[in-house]
């Protein structure tokens, strides 16, 4: 069974820096693609960025980009989302994704596997 654990969040002030981690376990972790997403109150859920089984490919959403920096260990079955340069407008509750397949995407319906989420919250 694939499980998805999220740590890092937490109340930062704008300006400043998180780095979110989810540690995945139940399947082979390099054949599969990772992604971030986050869902603000009274908002749907919004893609951040993604990451190829291979690490290789690399997408982000248009709003963090420059900012956010996803990255993966596949010998740890880790990935990461370095937030720098943080906004208000970042707050949210932040998902870490497992992909259907090797390929990233930047799609929800493609991700098979969620985790519980971790709270990122940018004050002012």
């Amino acid at each position: 069974q694939v499980r998805l654990v999220e740590s890092g969040g937490g109340l930062v002030q704008a300006g400043g820096s998180l780095r979110l981690s989810c540690a995945a376990s139940g399947r082979a972790f390099s054949s599969y693609a990772m992604g971030w997403f986050r869902q603000a109150p009274g908002k749907e859920r919004e893609f951040v960025a993604t990451i190829s089984g291979s690490g290789r490919n690399i997408y982000y959403a248009e709003s963090v980009k420059g900012r956010f920096t996803i990255s993966r260990d596949n010998a740890k079955n880790t990935v990461s989302l370095q937030m720098n340069s943080l906004e208000p407008g970042d707050t949210a509750l932040y998902y870490c994704a497992q992909g259907n397949s090797i390929a990233f995407s930047g799609a929800a319906r493609s991700y098979d596997y969620w985790g519980q989420g971790t709270q990122v919250t940018v004050s002012s």
